[in-house]
């Protein structure tokens, strides 16, 4: 019987970093043509091993087989000759180029001394037609919704003649119907032979597209089965060491007094098209209102006014039955507004400066941690960020270490330790679980619960609607910039906000 060949094979691999293995002693197979996923926490190493496969970052101890020969790989320039390539997770694409431009960079195509940029997209658009990939290879790449971003990304690979595929948390950015699109096309690539390593932390995507899973923790692998032989609850286990709750657990609602209110809400976007129409609603004290819908529905801009990034051109938002100025982010903080948002490095975070320091962002200036606005306390300041990261469970060194070092769950919980430890009257909360793992997201959905309870008005606003419905007391669904439903999450159902967030009207069904 003759050896199967593996289309790639990790043995034994081990990265480390200053103070942290990242990846101890780890070893899977991928077959040709299959999905295999590799699942973990944030945190757990998985983008790690696949930069060292990569050659981003080269391993301590281990090594790779490519089609069951070692190879050394010292760089990506090896890993592409070896047929590997990378979608990473924040796209490498330059955006005011065109599709071609970006597909070619680095391997561009020549006639002469120039570019045969002709010849370029007549390959491009033989690439995309073979692998069902349409894209426009003419268009400007920040012209592109997301969704063709990472069909660009994935044909470059395939352009530079990749045989394996990583896609690293592909699905993060995605809508619901983008990520339908996205495994589609990855079963029609296994089909010609392409084999795909799928990074991700979402449980119901594993068992829907992969056929083989690893879970890792902590750097290590825990171990490997398949979706025949588990389910969401084996999963979650395996990948955290415990039981987690897919569920929220969480009493009625005992909405009080209306802590906020926005009130005929319009906007325009930097184009000047009408991106929030006339909307209305509030949230009471001890409720969670959640805004469904699809993202570009007019959420961010919607958000990014409540919590005093944006101007609008008319309407108003009241906040404890005080009128807000638009554009005052200070303002609101001094006033009770929490704000999780929705980029987590734009506006949440200053990632080289330290954790102590971003968990006094927004109160530096106030005692104890500064006497009359001009000396720093540094003993204040540090005893906080001791209190904050372990009571909110941040998994660091230590306060000292840059924000940038920090997995995307752990900087979550930067952001929530940070809004939280404030009084607040009122938690915006845009996206809060946003390319998190299931044992980050049960943390952070307790702590929503636990703000409601306390008597916050919330406001989550999230493209999830698994969230939506597990969090939210009233439900509020957006479509083309205004809400076209508000009902009781009790009284509606997964199918119903799903055709309200495509367009149905409520009345006309």
């Amino acid at each position: 019987m003759s050896e199967e060949i593996l289309a790639l094979e990790v043995r034994h691999v081990t990265k480390r970093f200053p103070g942290v293995i990242a990846n101890d002693d780890v070893s899977f197979t991928l077959r040709k043509g299959e999905i295999h996923a590799l699942l973990g926490e944030n945190g757990a190493g998985k983008s790690t091993l696949m930069n060292v496969v990569y050659g981003l970052y080269s391993q301590d101890e281990g090594e790779f087989l490519v089609n069951n020969k070692v190879v050394e790989i010292n760089g990506p320039s090896d890993a592409i000759n070896y047929g590997i390539g990378m979608v990473h997770q924040h796209f490498m694409l330059v955006p005011v180029f065109s599709v071609t431009e970006n597909m070619i960079l680095g391997s561009e195509v020549t006639k002469g001394s120039s570019l045969d940029l002709r010849r370029a997209r007549r390959e491009i658009l033989e690439i995309s037609k073979a692998y069902g990939l349409e894209v426009d290879p003419d268009a400007i790449v920040e012209d592109i919704p997301v969704g063709v971003q990472q069909r660009v990304e994935i044909l470059k690979a395939l352009y530079r003649k990749a045989s394996i595929l990583v896609l690293d948390e592909p699905t993060a950015v995605l809508t619901p119907q983008e990520a339908e699109d996205l495994f589609r096309v990855m079963r029609q690539l296994t089909e010609t032979g392409v084999s795909i390593i799928f990074i991700t932390h979402k449980l119901k995507e594993v068992l829907n597209v992969a056929d083989r899973i690893t879970v890792m923790r902590r750097g290590k692998v825990v171990g490997h089965t398949t979706p025949q032989e588990t389910d969401q609850k084996g999963l979650a286990a395996m990948m955290v060491g415990r039981d987690v709750l897919l569920q929220v657990e969480k009493t009625p609602a005992k909405p009080g007094e209306i802590v906020l209110e926005v009130e005929n809400l319009s906007i325009e976007d930097e184009r000047g098209l009408d991106v929030v129409k006339n909307i209305s609603f509030e949230v009471r004290t001890g409720e969670i209102l959640g805004i469904a819908g699809v993202q570009g529905n007019g959420q961010t801009e919607l958000v990014e006014a409540i919590t005093g990034l944006r101007d609008v051109d008319s309407g108003r938002v009241t906040l404890a039955d005080e009128v807000i100025p638009f554009k005052k982010p200070r303002y609101l903080v001094e006033h009770g507004m929490g704000h999780i948002p929705e980029d987590r490095h734009k506006h949440g975070l200053v990632l080289p400066y330290d954790l102590a320091d971003n968990l006094v962002l927004c109160t530096y200036y106030q005692q104890p941690f500064a006497e009359k606005m001009l000396i720093r306390n540094q003993q204040a300041v540090l005893e906080n960020a001791f209190g904050l990261l372990e009571r909110f469970d941040v998994r660091a060194p230590g306060p000292e270490v840059k924000a940038s070092t920090l997995s995307g769950g752990n900087q979550q919980k930067v952001i929530i330790g940070r809004e939280f430890s404030r009084p607040l009257k009122v938690l915006v909360a845009n996206q809060p679980t946003r390319g998190l793992d299931v044992g980050s997201i049960e943390y952070i959905h307790k702590e929503i619960i636990k703000m409601r309870d306390e008597g916050v008005g919330v406001l989550v606003i999230s493209a999830e609607l698994d969230e939506i419905l597990s969090l939210a007391d009233r439900i509020a669904v957006m479509y083309r910039g205004e809400i076209v439903a508000v009902v009781d999450a009790k009284d509606t159902s997964r199918e119903e906000l799903g055709l309200w967030m495509a367009g149905a009207q409520p009345e006309k069904m």
